[in-house]
């Protein structure tokens, strides 16, 4: 056995790069029992598959039915506050198992169907348009701070109705509620400073909604309180589940792409000569190769042996998608970034009844931003070295703090 196995998970060696580690684990020992964190860590692609599809073995009401304290450790004295965060978090849809799951998503699916979400992609390209203009003209840009943020935060308040005035703020709410997948002792605070204010912020608009629905988001949720699938809690909740899920994912997506889009110039070369026919499995190719959610977890509901191992009822899981997306069994040559891989069975977005619900807004969004950048730029270059680009430290999101660029001049955008 490798010594690198009983790592801690949050360490900066494995944040930065969590393909060594947990490749390594692939190959020797897909289902491990991490001692640290009192966890199976899952990283074949097989065994991901295979879990996501056993919704009835591994339950998704991990903060409802789990009595263990949070890991890494918080302090003693925020542990009210984890009563706060286990509640809040237990009401999200996706906390759920079936059947109320399936009752819960059914009110929600319609609205994220590819043909309804289609009709957002004029406004996504006309947004890329200003924040590209914008960008042009300064020379440079943080590819984090002024494009891949803006524009999913702009789409996702769209959809919901939220005033354009709010968005920073509802950007703000949602760092703080990012903490959720981090390791600081400290971050119960943030987190249910962020929960907070999103119940309060979201709370009129529901009120509003309820009363008067309109064809946002926000009124298919209150759609659901009046079915009596949701309670108001769960409306609010979920209105805030859905503004931080509904563009954190594409942030990291967007950046995650460039930066392999930068630290491989022959695929940019690929995706120029065709933005528009390219980019469909250029974007499949990103979301692959480093995806932007790393690691879900479960809790299993009953004993289960894999690979030789019992997992027992309520043992803690998390499946990570880093590793599986470059399992060698599945994906040849899975280390290299190629755009042009066909088929591209990656597991992004998650397998099973858990299938991320927005997956198809995330992959327009991408596809739309990576075409532009093609279009407009004739090259991109990191501004700073590549050994100083720092990862937010968290298990659960693949997320640059900020990628600096610049590009030669030349390009066009009509």
């Amino acid at each position: 056995m490798v010594t690198a196995i009983d790592y801690d998970m949050f360490t900066p060696e494995v944040i930065a790069d969590p393909y060594t580690y947990y490749g390594r684990l692939r190959e020797e020992d897909p289902v491990h029992w991490n001692e640290k964190y009192e966890l199976w860590v899952i990283t074949r692609y097989d065994d991901l598959v295979w879990l996501t599809r056993r919704h009835e073995l591994f339950s998704n009401a991990v903060f409802k039915n789990d009595p263990r304290p949070p890991y890494p450790e918080i302090y003693e004295s925020d542990l009210g506050l984890y009563e706060y965060v286990r509640n809040y978090q237990g009401e999200q849809f996706i906390q759920h198992d079936r059947p109320e799951h399936l009752d819960m998503r059914m009110v929600v699916h319609g609205y994220f169907a590819p043909k309804s979400m289609e009709q957002w992609r004029p406004l996504i390209q006309s947004a890329i348009k200003d924040l590209l203009d914008e960008a042009e003209e300064k020379g440079r840009m943080d590819v984090m701070r002024d494009f891949a943020t803006p524009l999913p935060v702009l789409v996702i308040a769209q959809l919901m109705g939220i005033p354009y005035e709010d968005r920073p703020y509802i950007r703000q709410l949602a760092e703080k509620l990012l903490n959720i997948g981090r390791g600081e002792p400290d971050r119960m605070q943030p987190l249910t400073e962020g929960m907070k204010g999103m119940i309060d912020y979201v709370s009129p608009l529901v009120d509003e909604r309820i009363v008067n629905p309109g064809d946002d988001f926000i009124s298919v949720l209150a759609s659901g309180e009046k079915q009596g699938i949701f309670t108001r809690h769960q409306v609010l909740v979920n209105t805030s589940l859905l503004l931080l899920a509904g563009h954190e994912t594409t942030i990291n997506l967007i950046c995650n792409g460039t930066l392999a889009f930068i630290r491989h110039p022959e695929q940019w070369e690929l995706l120029k000569e065709d933005p528009a026919g390219r980019m469909v499995r250029a974007t499949e190719e990103c979301l692959r190769y480093d995806p932007p959610v790393k690691s879900i977890q479960r809790i299993a509901s009953q004993d289960v042996e894999m690979r030789g191992k019992l997992i027992h009822k309520d043992d803690r899981i998390r499946w990570f998608i880093s590793p599986a997306n470059r399992d060698p069994e599945v994906f040849p040559e899975p280390d290299k970034f190629d755009i042009n891989r066909y088929p591209n069975p990656h597991v992004a977005f998650g397998s099973g009844v858990h299938h991320c619900l927005g997956a198809y807004l995330a992959r327009m969004e991408g596809q739309e931003a990576f075409k532009a950048l093609a279009e407009r730029f004739p090259s991109l270059h990191l501004e700073t070295e590549a050994e100083k680009l720092e990862y937010q430290p968290s298990i659960t999101f693949r997320s640059l703090k900020s990628l600096p660029v610049s590009w030669d001049e030349g390009g066009n955008h009509d």
